[in-house]
Order: structure tokens, then sequence, then C-alpha cells
């Protein structure tokens, strides 16, 4: 099956090796999770149902079966209260699964990697471009950007080049 006639649920349940997302934006609060989010908000605990979201489930299958999910966010502080959110609550829960997390801060210096969609790839052979609304809804992916994987690989690289481990940076900044 051709990239293009995969969804990107199809790559997240079929990829081989690894699968590598890029993160630049700093509220994706309307593209899932928001009854947690709001819980977040309210100071209430976590709902049963964020701790075991399918996506729990996803990571963790990957992960048991030997295959890699990581993840780079590039960021600046002060966090949002939707970075404070997903950092401290789903990034935390999704590491227990396996999932790799890595944060490139740019508080104090410019960004490596500007202009850079959000992005999944995929094996280092598929790209799924990312499109959100200005207030954080998902739009949809756009497979196309697979002919220019080798530029996204770039990316990638030296995107995880000046990033650090989560944890490392949580200890130091997390709430």
């Amino acid at each position: 099956m051709a990239a293009l006639d995969k969804t990107l649920g199809d790559w997240l349940d079929t990829f081989e090796v690894e699968a590598f997302r890029l993160e630049t934006l700093d509220d994706y609060s309307q593209s899932g999770g928001v009854e947690a989010y709001q819980a977040f908000l309210a100071g209430e605990i976590q709902p049963e149902s964020f701790r075991t979201a399918a996506w729990v489930k996803t990571v963790g299958d990957a992960v048991q079966a030997g295959r890699r999910m990581y993840r780079v966010h590039v960021l600046s502080r002060p966090l949002t209260s939707y970075l404070r959110f997903e950092l401290g609550w789903g990034y935390r829960r999704n590491a227990l699964a396996g999932e790799e997390f890595f944060i490139l801060d740019t508080t104090s210096r410019e960004t490596p990697v500007p202009g850079v969609p959000d992005f999944w790839m995929f094996d280092n052979q598929v790209v799924g471009a990312m499109s959100y609304d200005a207030h954080g809804a998902f739009l949809g992916v756009d497979f196309d950007a697979s002919e220019r994987v080798e530029e996204f690989v770039a990316w990638r690289d030296t995107a995880l080049a000046h990033a650090e481990p989560f944890a490392n940076w949580w200890a130091r900044h997390g709430d």
C-alpha cells in the first residue's frame, strides 16, 4: 500500500522500526483530550479515560514489539497552560508506556529548525506533515511530504541534536 493510501492511524499501527514526531505548537487543545485538559485546568485528578486512552495502548504495543516511538517538542518558557498539561500529564503518562520525549527549549536561543511544520516520520521513509488551525485543532495530514523525506530526516536530526531528554528538562523546569 502506498503512503497516500494509508491514514495516519494505519502508519502508527504498521511502522516497522521507528515513528518520530516533531511538535512545534504551544497549543493542541482542540485536537483531542479536551476533557482531560479541562480537568487539568480545574485542578482535578487525571480522568481514568485519559490514563487508559487508546494512545497508551498504541505506544505500549509498539514498544513491546521492539519498535521505537519518540518525539521532540520545540518550545519556550514560560509554558502555556496547554504545554503544562501536555508535558505534565501526557508525556509522563506516555513515557510509562515506552514513548521517548525530548525538549528543544528555545527560551534563550533561536530555533535551529525555523519554519518546520509538525510532522510524523515512519521508518525514515514516509512523512506526514501535520496541519492545525490557529486554535490547535487538527486539520489533517499531508503524506505528499514524503517526496521530501531527506529534508525531514535532516530536520529531525537537527532537532534531536539540540534537544535534551524530557526527564532532565522536566526536573529543572516542570511544575
